[in-house]
């Protein structure tokens, strides 16, 4: 049941990418997502940046035609939600590994900042196309983790992807589990890196969703649906899907590799 609420916080994140603020009592947890909608365009599934009480919120990057509409929202504006939906993180690991890799932070800082409140070691690598695309740095490091970051252009900390940084750490220092968001190949990557040192990873999956139900078949990723068996899976799940880091489904349904359209 989808219910209205009017927009309380808008924060430019960066330059593509912000959050919206909404009071939402139903309760949530760190991985959980919404569905969001607002009069006149399509619903879009959100992974909840904000996760506690009664006011939660998300974070939306510029991509297609309706999240450049819903970030064109203001403080005021009504929107529809429904949900939460999905699974959650466990949080019990004591030493997590935080990979976000561009928007894909969004769905991890609160978990990160629920590990870290009852007393967990952080270590968190971010990436982003560039400096001013890294989300949500500062709320890692206000948390306590320790950051590092990796940007595609060089503009600051490693140049390259994040994945050379969590690999790097991974041979370095001892974690007990690993939680990452972001591009599939770049999960499987971080999957593969901490395979051989049996560190668990989770990976939060991102896909075409329209009824949240299990029941449209359009989030379909080989055997699982991700919104009703995720969106939080253990990598050793997904490493033997073919879809897996490989093709994604449009709204039609049809497959179609990762980096064409």
């Amino acid at each position: 049941m989808r219910t209205v609420v009017r927009v309380t916080e808008r924060v430019l994140e960066t330059p593509s990418t912000v959050t919206l603020r909404f009071p939402y009592e139903a309760p949530a947890g760190p991985g959980q997502f919404v569905m969001i909608w607002f009069p006149g365009d399509d619903e879009l599934p959100m992974s909840l940046s904000y996760t506690g009480g009664s006011s939660k919120g998300v974070t939306i990057k510029a991509m297609g035609e309706t999240s450049r509409n819903v970030q064109r929202l203001r403080v005021g504006d009504a929107v529809g939600i429904r949900g939460p939906y999905g699974n959650r993180f466990d949080l019990s690991a004591r030493r997590v590994l935080v990979v976000g890799g561009g928007s894909g932070s969004a769905v991890l800082a609160p978990a990160a900042e629920s590990a870290a409140a009852s007393g967990a070691h952080l270590t968190v690598a971010l990436g982003a196309t560039e400096a001013s695309e890294l989300l949500f740095r500062r709320r890692f490091e206000d948390m306590g983790a320790d950051v590092e970051v990796a940007t595609d252009d060089g503009s600051e900390g490693t140049h390259g992807f994040v994945t050379v940084v969590a690999e790097r750490l991974l041979a370095t220092e001892r974690f007990d589990a690993v939680w990452t968001c972001g591009p599939e190949v770049m999960m499987q990557k971080v999957a593969r890196a901490a395979g051989p040192r049996n560190v668990p990873v989770f990976c939060s999956v991102e896909r075409q969703m329209k009824c949240a139900l299990g029941m449209c078949d359009a989030c379909a990723l080989g055997p699982v649906h991700v919104c009703v068996d995720g969106p939080v899976f253990p990598a050793e799940r997904l490493l033997p899907l073919e879809e897996f880091g490989r093709s994604h489904r449009d709204p039609s349904g049809r497959r179609v590799p990762f980096g064409t359209r």
